[in-house]
C-alpha cells in the first residue's frame, strides 16, 4: 500500500500541487475581486444617474433618509454643487442632512449659512448663524461670518459689534474695525461729500490704512484736498486712480517732485517731464508721445489668496482679507480714443 502511494511522498510532486493550490486561489481571487469592482461600479452609476438630473427635493429627502450614502458623502456632494454655483441644490442637501439629526449639526449648519451667504440670502444666513452663536457662543468662524453678513447688508454697528466677541478670543480686530468705520462714513448720507473727505483724511493720517478707498473719494469729491494732503510713498498703490484723474485735476508742482509721477503722467501725455523710464509700460506709452492709441489698463492681486480680479476691492471676495489688492497694469488699445474719433468723424 505505501508503494502505491509512494508519489504523494515525492517532494517535486508536493511542489506542484503547492504552485497548484496558489495558482486556482489566485485565479478565483483575481475574479471575484474583478466581478466586485464591476458590481460596485454599477451600483456607482446608477447611484450617480440619479443627480444627472438633479433629484427633486422628495426624492432627495428619500435618498438621504434611506442611508445609501454616508452623511459626509452628502457634504462632500453639497460642497460640490456650491462650488459649481448650484446653491439651492446645495441648499437643499444641507437642509435634508438636518431633518435627519445630523451626527455633525452645527457643520451643516455653519455650511448651510455659508452657503446661504454666497447665494446672496443675507437675512438667511444671519440667522442661521446667530442660532450658531446662541448654543456656540465662542465659535470664531461664525463671528467672522456673520461680521460680513452685517458688512453686506450695511449695518455697520451691528458688525462692529461682532468685533467685541472676537476680541475677547484674542482675534486682531483693529483692521476691520478701522475698515468698518470707514464704510460707515463712506454711507453717511447726512454729511457733506468735502466734510467727509476732510474727516476721512483725518482718520487716514492716524492709521496710514486703506489708502485705495480713501484716496479714491478724495480725489472724487476733492482733488486740490488730496493732493495737498498727498502720501507720495503710495503713489504706485494707487495708480489707477491717478492715471484716471482729468488734466485740470493734477497739481503740477507736486508732480515734477516726485520721479514716479512726472513718468506716469508723461507716459498719459499730460506732461513732458520724462525721457524714459524703468517701468516698461511707461517707457513704451513715453516713446510714442501719444501717437498711438495705447493705454493702460489694471487688474488687481489678492495678496492674500493671490486672486486676480478685474475690478479694484477693499475686502477680497474670495478669502475675505482686508486692504490687500495689489495694482498691476499692462498695455492695451484705447477703445474710448477709437471711439471719441469715430463721434468727431461724424460732425
Amino acid at each position: 500500500m505505501n508503494s502505491f502511494f509512494i508519489e504523494f511522498r515525492d517532494p517535486l510532486f508536493s511542489i506542484i500541487t503547492f504552485f497548484l493550490i496558489i495558482f486556482i486561489i489566485s485565479f478565483f481571487s483575481y475574479w471575484y475581486s474583478k466581478y466586485k469592482n464591476s458590481e460596485d461600479s454599477k451600483y456607482l452609476d446608477e447611484f450617480l444617474k440619479q443627480f444627472r438630473t438633479l433629484p427633486s427635493k422628495d426624492e432627495l429627502q428619500v435618498l438621504i433618509s434611506s442611508g445609501e450614502l454616508s452623511e459626509k458623502s452628502w457634504l462632500l456632494l453639497a460642497h460640490s454643487y456650491s462650488k459649481n454655483g448650484d446653491y439651492e441644490k446645495s441648499i437643499e442637501i444641507y437642509n435634508e442632512l438636518l431633518k435627519i439629526n445630523s451626527a455633525n449639526k452645527r457643520e451643516t449648519m455653519f455650511l448651510l449659512g455659508k452657503t446661504y451667504f454666497k447665494a446672496g440670502f443675507l437675512e438667511r444666513s444671519k440667522q442661521i448663524f446667530l442660532s450658531i452663536l446662541k448654543t456656540n457662543p465662542r465659535t470664531p468662524q461664525a463671528l467672522n461670518y456673520l461680521l460680513l453678513v452685517y458688512e453686506y447688508m450695511k449695518d455697520f454697528q451691528a458688525a462692529q459689534d461682532v468685533l467685541e466677541p472676537l476680541d475677547e478670543l484674542k482675534k486682531d480686530i483693529r483692521l476691520d474695525s478701522t475698515y468698518l468705520k470707514t464704510l460707515a462714513l463712506l454711507n453717511e448720507p447726512k454729511i457733506d461729500p468735502k466734510e467727509k473727505a476732510v474727516q476721512l483724511l483725518s482718520e487716514y493720517k492716524n492709521h496710514h490704512h486703506l489708502a485705495h478707498m480713501i484716496y479714491e473719494y478724495i480725489f472724487r469729491v476733492d482733488p486740490a484736498l488730496a493732493w495737498e494732503n498727498f502720501d507720495s510713498s503710495k503713489s504706485e498703490y494707487l495708480s489707477d486712480i491717478l492715471w484716471n484723474l482729468d488734466l485740470k485735476d493734477l497739481n503740477l508742482d507736486i508732480i515734477s517732485q516726485n520721479g514716479y509721477l512726472r513718468e506716469l503722467y508723461s507716459a498719459k501725455s499730460y506732461v513732458s517731464m520724462a525721457e524714459g523710464s524703468s517701468v516698461f509700460e511707461f517707457d513704451v506709452l513715453i516713446k510714442l508721445q501719444g501717437k498711438s492709441n495705447a493705454t493702460l489698463s489694471f487688474e488687481y492681486i489678492c495678496d492674500n489668496c493671490k486672486v486676480v480680479y478685474p475690478f479694484v476691492f477693499n475686502r477680497c471676495s474670495s478669502c475675505h482679507a482686508i486692504d490687500t489688492a495689489r495694482v498691476e497694469w499692462s498695455l492695451t488699445k484705447d477703445y474710448y480714443k477709437d471711439f471719441s474719433e469715430e463721434n468727431n468723424s461724424f460732425q
